[in-house]
């Protein structure tokens, strides 16, 4: 075994310890990759059967301690048992793009085909949201519901069943009354048979911040669907906004969604108890 002079062996060691603590301070200061959020699967059990649904869950650099949560109800083609094609499709694509800064919790029932988000589907839908805060600890104050198309009637739908439930409501191509061009049955259940069922919404919902996105050129579900409950709200003093895209048709999902504007205020508004 060779021998090395003592002066040799100091230095060696000297320089193993410099370089040992130029690596330890490289760890120290380098920072850490974010992970990004995660879509996971979840059931729950309503009206004796299981109903499968995905969640997005933002990671806590994003999402902090308890973070606001979104419920997603999706359009007519994304109907079915598969659990997948809800997240394909809409709010989906936006929030998995943006995985590592989205900040909120994000619910994705999906309704079989042919239904609607009535009856056991909105049940469904506000059980699955539900079963999500409870579980990653989302904030009850600061709920944004949303929905596209057939979903964005839901949004409607589900805000006139339970209109203190959420923190403000997002539709986008949707509407309340039967569309001309759609043969397939869709209003709004709840204010069907009302005289005016725009004005009748309105009035449900005036207490509740509303953003409404539209297609200038949608050619399923008109614009002037958003445009009637827009000025229903606006007659009875409600908190509304509305963007239409001019040259859209009926795809006006991804523009919305894409706004940066529309997160900044979703995400500002706050449940206000004893208004309703």
């Amino acid at each position: 075994m060779p021998s090395f002079p003592r002066s040799a062996f100091s230095l060696l060691t000297r320089l193993a310890v410099v370089a040992l603590a130029l690596a330890l301070a490289a760890c120290a200061t380098t920072p850490r990759e974010v992970p990004p959020g995660r879509f996971v699967e979840r059931s729950v059990v309503v009206d004796g059967g299981s109903h499968r649904y995905q969640v997005f869950v933002p990671s806590r650099q994003a999402g902090g301690k308890h973070p606001a949560t979104v419920l997603f109800l999706h359009g007519s083609g994304e109907r079915g048992t598969d659990n997948q094609r809800q997240v394909d499709v809409g709010l989906g694509p936006f929030v998995r793009e943006h995985a590592k800064t989205f900040p909120a919790i994000v619910v994705f029932p999906q309704s079989p085909d042919g239904t609607s988000w009535t009856g056991t589907q909105a049940r469904v839908a506000l059980a699955a949201l539900d079963a999500a805060i409870d579980e990653f600890d989302g904030d009850e104050d600061r709920i944004v519901l949303t929905g596209m198309s057939r979903g964005g009637y839901g949004v409607l739908e589900l805000a006139i069943m339970e209109p203190r439930r959420f923190a403000a409501l997002v539709p986008v191509c949707g509407g309340i009354t039967q569309p001309p061009a759609l043969k397939e049955h869709l209003q709004v259940e709840g204010v069907a048979l009302a005289p005016d069922p725009f004005l009748a919404a309105a009035q449900k919902l005036q207490k509740l911040p509303v953003w409404a996105f539209h297609g200038g050129k949608d050619d399923v579900v008109t614009p002037d669907q958003s445009r009637h409950l827009v000025e229903a709200l606006r007659n009875v003093g409600g908190n509304v906004r509305y963007t239409e895209f001019a040259e859209l048709g009926h795809n006006s999902w991804d523009a919305a969604y894409a706004t940066p504007e529309l997160w900044t205020w979703a995400f500002a508004q706050q449940r206000k108890g004893g208004l309703f």
